[in-house]
């Protein structure tokens, strides 16, 4: 139990099985428990590895950026205060486009060969700070989602993936993380969700980051296990619910 000031303690949270369900919005009841209960008690902010706009259809819609503290689409790539862009990274600067021409033309090579269940649109999602590479492709409804999940879990696609990933690309710098039910994050070594760190600095007396992906090679790992954060490890919105209860003693 924390007993430290709403200004001494920060909370840093992942979208996607954490606050919501993948890819489904934040229940109401906890929306209100997010806004009223946890933001008396300590200062707030969502670290994503999805831009502003997917961020938004989760939380529902601008007003998320005027209830957290902090907002990090892409990891912190974009960072946003108190509702204010104050920052944007680039991954095509940093990479140059010889690299990125030579990522997207193998992942689509590799996906192409893939015999797996379902194939939809959009396997390539170009962001600001990372690359979303998605095997079944981002277009898939919410139960095919499940569907290639369960797969996935069974026929270790996106390790597979990785593995290939890091093998073809051990001379760039940039490192590949399973993110979600679906893809893979592609960024430049240490523009993990770190990466949103780097604009806190030393304000505050203790960083508590909530995160479902927390295990080697998923993509919550590197924050939760920085020596900066006190890592929580949560399996679903009602699990990050309960032991936001016991930390704040709400």
């Amino acid at each position: 139990m924390s007993s430290l000031n709403r200004e001494e303690i920060l909370l840093l949270f992942d979208v996607d099985g954490t606050l919501t369900p993948a890819r489904k919005t934040i229940e109401k009841e906890f929306e209100e428990f997010l806004y009223t209960k946890v933001k008396s008690k300590a200062t707030i902010g969502v670290v994503s590895g999805s831009d502003l706009a997917k961020i938004k259809e989760q939380l529902n819609g601008d007003s998320l950026v005027d209830n957290f503290d902090y907002v990090f689409p892409e990891n912190g790539l974009v960072f946003i205060k108190n509702g204010v862009e104050i920052s944007k990274q680039s991954i095509q600067k940093h990479l140059g486009e010889a690299n990125i021409k030579r990522l997207i033309n193998f992942c689509l090579h590799y996906i192409a060969d893939l015999d797996i269940p379902i194939k939809r649109g959009t396997f390539i999602d170009f962001r600001n700070g990372m690359i979303n590479i998605c095997p079944i492709g981002r277009q898939c409804t919410y139960e095919e989602r499940l569907v290639f999940n369960k797969y996935d879990d069974e026929h270790q696609v996106r390790i597979k993936m990785v593995e290939a990933l890091k093998k073809e690309f051990a001379d760039v710098d940039i490192t590949f993380a399973i993110g979600g039910q679906i893809s893979i994050d592609a960024f430049p070594n240490e523009w993990d969700k770190r990466y949103s760190l780097h604009h806190v600095g030393t304000n505050f007396k203790e960083i508590h980051f909530f995160g479902d992906k927390t295990s080697i090679g998923g993509n919550d790992h590197e924050i939760f296990a920085d020596p900066r954060t006190i890592g929580h490890t949560v399996v679903d919105p009602k699990d990050t619910e309960r032991q936001l209860a016991e930390l704040l003693n709400l």
